[in-house]
Parts: C-alpha cells; structure tokens; sequence
C-alpha cells in the first residue's frame, strides 16, 4: 500500500489516476483529511499532534502488508510524524518514507506566518506560491470554500514544534524541483539526517508544485518503487509469521472500521 497525504489546501484528487501508472501491486491509499472532499462537513484540524493521533488510529487495520507512506509539502510533514508515531505505538515500520517538496523538520522555517494573514492578503500568498488555479483565486465562491481550509493547513504547519527523535530506521527517498523557489536542494538533502537507512533524493524540472506535472514525477515515482514492491513480496515470502506473514488472510475489524474505510479515497 502507498499512503498518500496532500499538500496545503488540497483534497485527494491530486493522486487521482496514480493507481493507473504506478505498478498494478501498488493500492494507492490517499488520506481524505477533515474539510475536504467527502469530509467537507468536517472541521479541519489546526494542530499537527491531533491530526497525526487520528491519522496512526485510520492506519492502524491497514498495516497487514508492506506500506509506504508518501507526502507532498505539508502532507511530507504529517507522514513523517505519523512513521514517528507508529514506532513510539510499536506498530510495523514503512518499507520506506516519500518525502516531495518539503523542507527537512529539524530545519523548517518559514519566512513569514500565513495563517493570520487577512482575506486579501492570504489569496495574495497562495498566488505567489502557484499552487492554486488563478480560476479559482478569480472566484468568491470557491475562496470561501478554499481558504478556511488552507488557513487552518498553514497554522497546522505554523504552530508545528519539532522534537527531537532518534532517527527513523525506514529508507526516505526525497524529491524536489529544480526550480523550487521554496525548498532547494541542500534542505531535501538534510533528510538524510532523519534515516538510519538508505537516503536517495531525486530532482525533477519544476518549481514547488513540480507534482502535478505527472508525465514527468509519476514515471519517477514508479521506478522509486519497483525495488520496494521487490522487496516487499520477497519479506513476505521469507517471513510468514511476521507482521505480513499472510497475505491473503482476511484483515481483522472492529469498532470503528466502516468510519477508518471512508476516510480513504
């Protein structure tokens, strides 16, 4: 399974389509989070803590075989700290952490806050950091909609305080864009510090949101994984007692089950 968590302000349609070019072993698993999507009813969270408490209890029944965990800007920040809960919880460890985007935990600064920006003032940041369609910035309509939600993801970010862990044993892959004006490449480069494992970064054409230019990051992203998928089914193979001893076996539910499965996209 790849666990996907988005960026800022988007839901799960950014990972649209992915189950069509990655490999066909691969379930793609993206994270619906509150106030998007089919959780639009929902208040979205402001503190990363609470978020990633919900996020271990949501993966908690997915864990009966090999998973990655992938995110992009801010979704790189929650699947870090989310790896970094399931270890303290004692749960299986990811074949590997993905990280797009996202400057390294232990070094992240932003330059200014954004989330106590006015109206204004915040559509003036989300233009500058073109992640946003201008269509939507041209509209009213879609703005109230839009910007409760990034508001509340940049004071998520914003209020974030890193604490110091014993680095994690899972391999990251980091990815940037070549052009990134946000995140340059000696900061990717710093997640090395956060794996005792393999580190491999990879830089593609692009700036920040080098994501959404899938003929390119997509083909990347496969081949990042092919060696995973690889080793994952030989574990299983090797280890059937272990915690993806049998792979075929029905996974266990429980109280709150049908809620863990609506929340997948």
């Amino acid at each position: 399974r790849l666990v996907c968590f988005p960026y800022a302000g988007c839901g799960t349609a950014v990972f649209r389509g992915w189950d069509r070019i990655l490999p066909p072993e691969v379930e793609v698993c993206a994270v619906e989070l509150p106030g998007r999507g089919r959780r639009m009813r929902e208040r979205p969270y402001r503190r990363l803590a609470a978020l990633v408490e919900e996020v271990t209890w949501l993966l908690e029944p997915y864990l009966d075989r090999p998973f990655a965990l992938f995110g992009h800007s801010m979704g790189a920040l929650i699947a870090f700290e989310t790896v970094r809960a399931l270890r303290r919880t004692g749960a299986p460890m990811p074949v590997r952490l993905l990280v797009s985007g996202a400057g390294v935990p232990q070094n992240w600064r932003r330059r200014r806050a954004l989330h106590g920006l006015s109206d204004a003032a915040l559509v003036e940041a989300l233009r500058d950091l073109e992640g946003t369609p201008s269509g939507v910035l041209a509209s009213q309509e879609l703005l109230d909609l839009l910007l409760p939600i990034v508001r509340a993801d940049f004071e998520l970010i914003e209020t974030h305080v890193y604490g110091p862990e014993l680095p994690l044993e899972c391999p990251i892959t980091a990815f940037g864009g070549v052009s990134d004006r946000f995140v340059g490449r000696a900061s990717l480069e710093s997640w090395r510090e956060q794996t005792t494992g393999e580190f491999v970064l990879r830089m593609l054409p692009g700036g920040h949101f080098f994501l959404g230019r899938q003929g390119i990051f997509l083909p990347t992203l496969c081949a990042s994984l092919l060696p995973m998928v690889a080793h994952a089914a030989a574990s299983v193979a090797a280890a059937p007692c272990g915690p993806w001893g049998d792979p075929s076996a029905s996974r266990a539910t429980g109280p709150g089950d049908e809620e863990r499965r609506c929340n997948w996209t």
